[in-house]
């Protein structure tokens, strides 16, 4: 057994910042669940545009926001320059996006099946969003109107919560090995 217990990187790409809030809500709620707190379970949010290396980390939850049925460029991008570190460690993703109520659009970003083969993920989560329009920009704006999208926040925490205490448990199971380069 090491001295310090696993680490786990939460890397998420968001446009107007609501993904980014979940992201920070994943890595805190594994580090609080009762699992993380047995092991002594760390989790760090970091912007998947500042390339963190996951090779520093026991695990990985990589998230997107979802745009027209997509992940961001960056989070897939990310996903393919990284596959190899990924593919040898735990890895979950999430998708951010759906709103209203019933969230729309129901279906899973097209995109994400894929990604989430080629690295070997354990599993996909979709999380609704919020659509704030005073973040928008002008041509955002008008198609929000043209699409008569819900506004507001539809971001349910408890989900979150859950899906992060099963996500600890998990990565408590897996042996972590010290390493050089997990500083």
């Amino acid at each position: 057994m090491t001295a310090a217990g696993p680490r786990v990187l939460v890397t998420v790409a968001s446009r107007h910042g609501s993904t980014r809030e979940i992201g920070t809500a994943v890595a805190r709620c594994l580090q609080e669940s009762p699992a993380g707190r047995t092991c002594g379970l760390s989790a760090v949010a970091i912007p998947v545009e500042q390339h963190p290396d996951p090779a520093r980390f026991d695990a990985v939850v990589l998230g997107s926001a979802v745009y027209v049925g997509r992940w961001l460029e960056p989070a897939r991008h990310y996903a393919a320059e990284r596959v190899q570190a990924l593919r040898t460690r735990p890895v979950w993703l999430f998708s951010s996006g759906p709103i209203g109520e019933p969230p729309f659009p129901p279906d899973e970003p097209y995109d994400a099946a894929p990604v989430a083969r080629s690295i070997g993920a354990r599993g996909h989560r979709v999380f609704p969003g919020r659509l704030d329009t005073t973040l928008l920009g002008f041509g955002e704006r008008a198609m929000v109107t043209a699409m008569r999208a819900p506004v507001g926040d539809f971001r349910d925490w408890a989900a979150v919560r859950s899906w992060s205490e099963e996500m600890a448990a998990a990565v408590a199971e897996v042996p972590t090995a010290p390493s050089p380069s997990r500083r």
